[in-house]
């Protein structure tokens, strides 16, 4: 996960205790993800990387987790963020 994708992700995550990252496993509804947020998360997502995440990715699965999130960012747009999980 990147830096950019831990900043646009943090102000969505309520329940993160303040100074703390986000690990790729902690699952964002523990963390206060809820449906709303997650589709303003996916428009953030979207304007922010210059990705459009296919509508297969548009999974529970996919926001899952903070790692799941950005696993699905890096398959769509390999190029622009880099392969680091």
């Amino acid at each position: 996960m990147d830096d950019r994708f831990v900043t646009l992700l943090r102000p969505f995550l309520r329940f993160l205790p303040e100074g703390r990252t986000p690990a790729p496993d902690d699952r964002l509804h523990d963390l206060g993800l809820d449906s709303m947020q997650a589709i303003e998360l996916l428009f953030a997502v979207e304007d922010t990387f210059g990705v459009s995440l296919p509508d297969e990715k548009l999974t529970d699965a996919t926001f899952e987790t903070a790692g799941s999130l950005w696993q699905a960012i890096v398959e769509t747009a390999p190029d622009t963020v880099g392969s680091r999980p």
